[in-house]
């Protein structure tokens, strides 16, 4: 079995650690907040944030996916790089998830299964210490920053994978679109990762 301290199978080591080390600054320097991630996948970055959690009694981890694999491109995610990422790749099930966390003998966190675009405000914590967005293409990218930006806490941060990663550019697109009307947030780039934070 792989330990819980590997890298996640789509996110490489270095981008691991440049996670988890934001996490941890969201979580120290934010009063309150959950930690939620959109898009799970198997749930390899969910067990290393759920791990952050282990001593909290407040905080929880919240987990988005369709649990259907990638929804249908848009026109803005088209790259001849990225051929391989077809609608339904990257298909999992919550049950796989499930019982990761259950092997590492971590607590369970709140699991949505849905599409972004059918979540509902209730379907999200009150407020979000620290997030991210790992769903790969431009709408949803897009829609996990509507659904989080609202509720960011006050020094909260915002992590989108797959910033310049030219397989998926249409995560740039949603990124730099969104900031683009929301000049009170700004963005710092390590690795394929765009970091938002307040001004």
């Amino acid at each position: 079995m792989k330990s819980i301290a590997d890298a996640p199978e789509q996110v490489t080591k270095t981008e691991t650690e440049i996670l988890l080390s934001f996490a941890k600054t969201a979580l120290a320097q934010t009063q309150t907040g959950d930690l939620a991630e959109f898009g799970c996948y198997r749930g390899d970055t969910s067990l290393l944030l759920q791990k952050l959690l282990q001593n909290s009694a407040t905080r929880r981890l919240w987990l988005y996916d369709s649990f259907a694999g990638l929804p249908e491109k848009s026109p803005e995610d088209r790259s001849a790089a990225g051929d391989a990422f077809k609608q339904g790749e990257l298909n999992v099930t919550k049950r796989e998830v499930i019982e990761k966390f259950k092997r590492h003998n971590l607590r369970l966190p709140i699991i949505k299964k849905a599409f972004f675009e059918d979540l509902q405000p209730t379907d999200l914590p009150e407020k979000i210490a620290f997030a991210f967005l790992d769903g790969d293409l431009y709408a949803s990218i897009k829609i996990s920053l509507k659904l989080t930006i609202p509720r960011l806490a006050e020094n909260g941060i915002i992590i989108v994978h797959d910033y310049n990663n030219p397989e998926l550019p249409g995560s740039a697109k949603a990124v730099d679109e969104f900031l683009s009307t929301h000049r009170n947030l700004k963005l710092e780039v390590r690795e394929t990762l765009a970091i938002i934070r307040q001004n």
